[in-house]
């Protein structure tokens, strides 16, 4: 199974950027992993949010195979433990899944046409973070659920 976290927005902040990329590294241990970010259009500051966000779906909708399993980041999402998402990353590799996405949407959240693609909407917590942050937690939870059906010593329960 391959992993790809795509991501709207802007490169990766130097303090962000050592740990997504350690984490990223680490996953590549268990499954082959990349990342996509997207960059914003370029009049995207001058866009009605409709519009941006459809200009989003857009490019995100480029990336997508008819087979991937999406996974969209979105704060109305299911919340999921640690071990909850080791078992969700199992079953996906059980069923044969090619390739799972995860996706950070914009700013102002993605385009129906996305919420309708995704075949899961995750949360990972009630709180609200900066797209850069999610990128290291995401990256470090993926990682995490790799040790835990591992059964590694990295999670401590």
């Amino acid at each position: 199974m391959r992993i790809l976290f795509i991501s709207l927005g802007k490169i990766h902040e130097n303090y962000i950027k050592e740990g997504v990329l350690e984490f990223t590294q680490r996953i590549n241990k268990y499954y082959k992993v990349d990342w996509q970010l997207i960059p914003p259009p370029k009049n995207a500051g001058s866009m009605e949010v409709v519009d941006l966000k459809k200009a989003e779906a857009e490019s995100i909708l480029g990336f997508l195979q008819k087979d991937d399993f999406l996974v969209l980041l979105d704060e109305r999402g299911k919340q999921l433990s640690s071990p909850q998402l080791a078992d969700f990353l199992q079953k996906r590799a059980n069923d044969s899944t090619k390739q799972i996405i995860f996706l950070i949407g914009g700013a102002f959240g993605v385009h129906s046409s996305i919420t309708d693609r995704a075949n899961m909407s995750w949360s990972l917590s009630n709180l609200v973070f900066p797209h850069m942050l999610v990128r290291l937690i995401l990256a470090e939870q993926i990682y995490r659920a790799c040790t835990i059906i591992r059964n590694e010593k990295y999670h401590h329960t």
